[in-house]
């Protein structure tokens, strides 16, 4: 006898089978086979289709319970769902099993392709999930990955001593020195390119003639080595500013924001030596801070960080100087033309004698001040940044009027007005 091939099945008819008395399984397939015999046509008859392969195998389990038989029948079919509906119509017919009355019931029609289907799309899920989670890199990832193998890549060797540094140690005019390889590693990654290593605790020769025509930061360990490198390199090389990671910390420890924060809050070289005053060696070779009678008195200075050059970030100082004042009549025609320009996104150029020199789009601003000389106040409208903060005191601007700022005043030496401030 043909069967079809389950993977070849395109539905399956599930059926319930009630006997009343017991019976084998080969009572119940003679019935299912004579019972039907001739009742749907010579096309439908099931040992025919069954030898052409279009029914499948007939399954049929079943259970004795208190002298009764039940089961299910199963039977895979390759049919239209047109015919495979009639024949599951059919096994309704079957009443007697043998010599015992039976009651035959169909459950369903299954669709193996749905059933397939349903299987693909699960099973899709949870690859694209393993995939995802393990094989496939977030965009962020891979632009990380590989920004930090070319700055590993970029890492160069200076002077005869072969010191580490980044590769805009020579055009640059500031440079940086750290203590070891794995410090200048970390400022690369954080996109300075201008920090080279002593690797020690005594100033290579080298480095010397840099410190003479460069200005130069010396960034060191939070820890007592870290003041001893930085008495001793203090009294033999010309150190401008000092930057000291945090307690307990080394360079190469430190993250990002935590590099950036410390090179912002560096202090003069001047102020550093009078911090060391209070540092004295012990026995071990070791510092430690004695406590004098004198109340030391440190001079707040405000860095702000300056446009990166060339790919290399530095940081210089600002001076506080006094603010100039406005008279009421350049705070009038402030506020006249901030009013005017409500709306429009526009921006007015002012000379040194509140003259205005054009007008442009705000958001052709910064292309306007890298080209335009002798520009002493803009008023916009928009809001001041810190990018044009920086770029309005590299241009010598002396007056930003806006809408309103990011930026407190404290934290520039620009005059900053606001309309807020003009509503006062």
């Amino acid at each position: 006898m043909g069967k079809i091939s389950p993977v070849s099945a395109k539905y399956v008819v599930h059926t319930s089978i009630q006997i009343e008395g017991t019976v084998d399984r080969p009572d119940i397939i003679g019935a299912v086979f004579g019972q039907t015999e001739g009742l749907l046509g010579a096309d439908l008859e099931l040992r025919e289709l069954q030898k052409s392969g279009r029914i499948g195998r007939i399954e049929v389990n079943t259970e004795i319970k208190g002298g009764k038989t039940e089961g299910t029948i199963t039977i895979p079919s390759s049919l239209d769902k047109t015919e495979t509906a009639i024949v599951a119509a059919a096994m309704e017919t079957i009443l007697r099993i043998g010599p015992c009355n039976a009651k035959v019931r169909v459950l369903n029609l299954e669709d193996v392709r749905i059933s397939k289907r349903l299987f693909v799309i699960q099973r899709a899920k949870e690859l694209l999930r393993e995939f995802t989670e393990q094989v496939l890199p977030d965009s962020q990832e891979i632009t990380d990955e590989v920004s930090e193998s070319v700055r590993m890549m970029e890492i160069c060797e200076y002077g005869r001593e072969h010191l580490p540094a980044g590769p805009g140690i020579d055009e640059s005019e500031e440079i940086i020195l750290v203590e070891g390889r794995a410090d200048v590693l970390s400022l690369l990654k954080c996109g300075f390119k201008n920090a080279i290593a002593i690797n020690g605790t005594s100033l290579p020769e080298s480095i010397i003639p840099l410190c003479a025509q460069k200005t130069v930061t010396l960034f060191v360990d939070g820890d007592r080595g870290g003041d001893l490198i930085t008495k001793e390199i203090l009294e033999v090389a010309e150190i401008d500013f000092v930057v000291k990671a945090t307690d307990g910390k080394e360079v190469e420890e430190l993250t990002k924001k935590e590099i950036h924060k410390a090179l912002r809050g560096r202090i003069t070289a001047e102020q550093a030596k009078m911090d060391l005053k209070d540092v004295t060696p012990t026995k071990n070779g070791q510092f430690r801070r004695v406590e004098s009678p004198r109340v030391s008195v440190r001079t707040q200075q405000v860095q702000t960080p300056l446009a990166p050059t060339n790919g290399i970030t530095t940081v210089a100082p600002v001076s506080r100087a006094p603010k100039s004042l406005i008279t009421d009549e350049q705070k009038k025609k402030f506020k006249q033309l901030l009013e005017d320009l409500v709306g429009t996104r526009g921006a007015y150029v002012l000379d040194d004698n509140m003259n205005v020199l054009g007008k442009v789009p705000s958001t052709e601003l910064q292309g306007t001040l890298r080209s335009l000389k002798g520009v002493s106040a803009i008023v916009f409208d928009g809001e001041i940044t810190k990018d044009l903060i920086m770029l309005a005191e590299k241009n010598g601007i002396r007056s930003l009027v806006a809408m309103n700022s990011k930026v407190r005043p404290n934290e520039t030496k620009l005059n900053i007005f606001t309309m807020s401030y003009f509503n006062n």
